[in-house]
């Protein structure tokens, strides 16, 4: 394979990687006692999110899209108490008030506090929330040792409640980084010495030969049901940027007035951007003649080298206009990172902001010099230019649990990879991820496509 730097509007290579045989994931049989463990692992996790956090910060909603950080301990709970210990634990009784207040959209388990009025739960306080996440835990733990454990649809829904806190862990720190820069102090979620900026790196670009690949999870290992089922797609040759768009490719942008020309949007995206006063990414702010943007560790200046972060699907797709490009489908994302290793600057990596190519490859200057893909996984959330629907086949699971996904497969666009706040061992190549195309308060950047 060989590859060749480009400029932002790059010419043709003659690379190319064999998809026909991608690498599949592969986990083992699930076992009551490794999930006791794996749950107990996951519920301390969101209890260390939580930790730097006041009972203040806790209860506060900045916007309708977020939920305060004590809902999303509640809710969680509400999750293992509702689905695994009422139904399969004798003698446990659920709060009747807990369940109106935390349960989120299950329509088949009763009526909800409304989504946009989280922030008006100051009661249960936050030690009695505490207090209910000890009380689950002890009975999850105690259901988990029982006889009757070994039942595959029982130990599934664990896995799956598991996953579920997972994806709260990341929308926790999504929320409250939205909830602490929408105060007069704008204070750090924590304390954490900045990195210099450095120089905007070079990228090139990875050329695909296309034909027929498999979409979908295959195999055993945990999987959504919309990563199922599998299904054949049909690809066009089509190369992908070796690295995703960094703040300063964005910067280009910026300068050459991306945002003031209405040809480069869609004609919604331009609706949004002229109603929100869009003029860079989300957190990004002009003072004093340089951008400067805010991060969980506080504001620090824009580092060109880094991956742009907190854009919308508008946006993306309006810079790969600009750039002479376009954002790739999912099909095509997801049979090119099948080709490496998933690992990046995910949770455990503790950064909790994208960080330049090469950080993660343990350069000395910054530079990963090897070929091929990087920045996969991690760093960014990155936009595909697909929406968000049932594959070929989709059939939700019956009852509650079947609203977990399929109901919201309308008007959103489908993103792939995971961010710097993805816990480890939560994506792998088949996993989708979906936001509406105007959202910008999560994890979400870009990576360049083109047709060969």
């Amino acid at each position: 394979m060989t590859l060749s730097s480009q400029p932002l509007r790059g010419a043709p290579t003659n690379a190319s990687i064999d998809l026909t045989e991608a690498p599949q994931p592969v986990a083992g049989t699930l076992v009551a006692g490794d999930l006791a463990r794996r749950y107990q692992d996951v519920r301390a996790t969101t209890e260390r999110l939580a930790t730097p956090l006041s009972p203040e910060d806790q209860v506060v909603q900045s916007m309708p899209d977020v939920s305060p950080t004590k809902w999303h301990r509640a809710h969680v709970t509400w999750f293992f108490e509702t689905f695994l210990l009422a139904p399969n634990l004798p003698g446990y009784e659920a709060d009747p008030t807990y369940n109106y207040l935390f349960n989120s959209y299950y329509e088949a388990v009763g009526e909800r506090h409304p989504r946009p009025q989280r922030g008006l739960i100051t009661r249960p306080s936050v030690a009695e929330v505490s207090d209910y996440r000890h009380r689950v835990d002890e009975a999850m733990l105690d259901l988990l040792s029982r006889d009757r454990a070994d039942d595959p649809a029982l130990l599934a829904l664990v896995e799956l409640g598991i996953h579920h806190e997972q994806q709260h862990q990341e929308l926790l720190l999504m929320d409250i980084k939205h909830v602490l820069s929408s105060t007069i102090v704008r204070s750090a979620y924590r304390d954490r010495p900045s990195r210099d900026p450095s120089a905007n790196p070079p990228w090139a670009w990875v050329d695909f030969d296309g034909g027929i690949v498999t979409q979908g999870h295959r195999g055993p290992g945990f999987r959504f049901d919309n990563e199922r089922p599998v299904h054949d797609v049909l690809l066009q040759p089509y190369r992908l940027a070796d690295r995703a768009v960094t703040a300063g490719d964005w910067l280009l942008f910026i300068d050459d007035g991306g945002y003031r020309k209405p040809e480069l949007w869609l004609s919604d995206g331009w609706h949004h951007s002229n109603a929100e006063g869009w003029q860079a990414p989300s957190y990004w702010r002009f003072d004093d003649g340089r951008w400067l943007v805010y991060t969980l560790d506080g504001e620090r200046p824009v580092d060109p080298a880094e991956p742009v972060v907190h854009v919308s699907h508008y946006e993306a797709d309006a810079f790969a206009r600009w750039a002479g490009a376009r954002l790739p489908t999912e099909a095509e994302w997801e049979a090119a990172s099948s080709t490496v290793p998933v690992a990046g600057n995910l949770l455990p990596a503790d950064h909790l902001h994208p960080v330049p190519v090469g950080t993660m490859a343990g350069q000395p200057d910054g530079v990963d010099r090897s070929p091929g893909l990087r920045q996969m996984f991690g760093d960014v959330w990155e936009w595909t230019a697909s929406p968000y629907v049932g594959y070929p086949g989709f059939r939700p699971a019956a009852g509650a649990v079947g609203e977990y996904n399929g109901k919201f497969m309308i008007d959103q666009q489908v993103l792939r990879g995971g961010s710097a706040i993805t816990p480890g061992g939560h994506v792998r190549p088949t996993y989708r991820n979906f936001f509406p195309a105007r959202a910008r308060w999560h994890f979400g950047g870009l990576r360049l496509a083109a047709d060969r």
